[in-house]
């Protein structure tokens, strides 16, 4: 890893199969340990089931109001200031039961890449 600042540009959101839109705030060769994406999903909206292939991830909830569903864990409405631990292959899907967008940052270990994630929902 090496020392810089990265500025946010909202511009660079974009949407995804999973159903939500996708910023990435930190994801890349330089800190292969970890990346940062921030999260938005609608209301009313249920991401895709998936799972990350040995990769680590964690939800911090910035705003807004969902339902978040994890392995074999009972359904568990999470808001503002909390924190979800996914272990690796872990299925896992958050649904917005708020009326506003609900944001979160997704911090993944090692970090992200296209070919760790597994859609449940195509099996």
């Amino acid at each position: 890893m090496r020392a810089e600042i990265k500025k946010n540009d909202n511009n660079l959101e974009f949407k995804t199969d999973e159903r939500c839109f996708i910023l990435e705030t930190a994801n890349n060769s330089n800190d292969d340990a970890v990346s940062i994406a921030r999260a938005r999903v609608k209301p009313g909206v249920t991401t895709a089931w998936h799972k990350l292939k040995e990769t680590d991830e964690r939800y911090i909830i910035v705003s807004g109001k969902g339902l978040v569903e994890i392995g074999d864990l009972e359904p568990v409405e999470v808001s503002e200031g909390d924190v979800i631990r996914i272990p690796a292959d872990t299925p896992q899907r958050i649904k917005n039961i708020g009326i506003t967008d609900l944001i979160f940052f997704a911090v993944c270990s090692p970090r992200f890449i296209n070919t760790c994630y597994i859609n449940l929902e195509k099996l």
